[in-house]
């Protein structure tokens, strides 16, 4: 699936730190072939224990985790709604991800300079927030005037529209970001296809020093509490202590995370978020070649994630096997399984569920 996640935030608050800490993690997975795509796109591996809990019943040569894209995007300055630094090919960039990661500078360090004087994350986000709803509503201008028209003709999908894009206007211009508006499910389906930046699901990012960790500090506590008004997902980490721990082996890592009562590094809980982020969940299929996370969006059919293997699966699709890994564990293999009538046979209709282990059958 091609889902990605852009870092955006202010020069010098740690992204590309963080980016090359994400994308240097081979040894998370080593049998998976990681890529830096270009300079700044990443795929980046999804921590899931459940591969090794399924690898104890069905060994395979080998395990691959699911994946998500990062976008590292350069560094926003004031004013790049018009066109200021990298404004232009910065905001073009944002457009392209499907969701925003917001890493916010929550540490103090008299030798990296902050743009704006001082560590202020609130101070920071609504900087963020602003330029992109400045762009945004540049954006629903252009619109609303096509949908003007659109609405003289009389066609009732137009007027639709045209009282959808008064709305986001109305709320744009009061400098909050599009996704605090409140639209149905249709609207939201709707607003997806215009190219709004501040309608992407966010999640922040709070970059903290390596004295504030596990817990935190002050700076991201506050971060905390504006992503809990919001429902949006926050993850605090130390971005030198994560570039730190990419490079080292696992006995290393393991004394490292220990000495800073940390069980995994913070790169894994925010991959995990990325990937929930885009509303996307796994399911498994594993035999002696190999066990592997295959992902799909939430609420898909079977047949569509038949096709997420081969489109062929998808369209000769006929049913599916399927059971789950807590029968696994209870029955000990697959032969067990199928005797105690624990194997599920499923049709077109059935709606996959998270870690459902799969095998398909279908007629080409």
């Amino acid at each position: 699936m091609s889902l990605s996640v852009g870092i955006v935030g202010l020069p010098n608050v740690g992204k590309s730190t963080v980016f090359n800490a994400l994308t240097a993690g081979k040894a998370e997975a080593a049998n998976y072939p990681f890529c830096t795509i270009d300079p700044n796109v990443g795929i980046v591996p999804v921590p899931d224990g459940r591969l090794e809990r399924i690898k104890k019943y069905i060994p395979p040569q080998k395990m691959i985790p699911a994946v998500v894209e990062i976008v590292d995007i350069a560094g926003l300055v004031k004013g790049a709604s018009q066109g200021e630094g990298l404004g232009n090919k910065f905001l073009a960039n944002i457009r392209e991800t499907s969701a925003v990661l917001m890493m916010v500078r929550c540490f103090l360090d008299p030798n990296v300079v902050h743009v704006a004087g001082s560590v202020d994350p609130d101070r920071d986000i609504e900087i963020i927030d602003l330029e992109l709803v400045l762009a945004d509503l540049d954006t629903a201008e252009k619109r609303l005037k096509k949908a003007q028209g659109a609405a003289k003709t009389g066609n009732k999908d137009g007027k639709a529209e045209l009282a959808l894009v008064e709305r986001v206007v109305a709320h744009l211009q009061t400098g909050k970001p599009g996704r605090s508006l409140e639209v149905s499910d249709d609207e939201r389906k709707e607003l997806g296809t215009w190219g709004l930046m501040t309608t992407k699901p966010v999640l922040y990012c709070c970059n903290v020093g390596e004295e504030d960790l596990p817990a935190g500090n002050a700076w991201s506590e506050a971060v905390k509490q504006r992503a809990a008004t919001e429902g949006a997902g926050i993850v605090v980490l130390c971005g030198k202590i994560e570039a730190e721990l990419a490079g080292m082996s696992d006995d290393e890592k393991q004394e490292l995370l220990s000495s800073y009562g940390l069980t995994e590094p913070a790169l894994s809980s925010l991959a995990r978020e990325c990937y929930r982020l885009l509303g996307l969940q796994s399911y498994f299929t594993a035999g002696e070649k190999e066990i592997r996370a295959w992902t799909i969006r939430k609420g898909a059919l079977a047949p569509e994630a038949a096709g997420v293997i081969h489109t062929d699966f998808e369209k000769g699709f006929i049913r599916a096997n399927v059971y789950t890994l807590a029968d696994l564990e209870q029955y000990g293999s697959e032969a067990a399984l199928r005797a105690a009538g624990k194997l599920r046979q499923e049709g077109k209709t059935y709606v996959v569920q998270d870690g459902d282990i799969m095998h398909f059958l279908f007629n080409v």
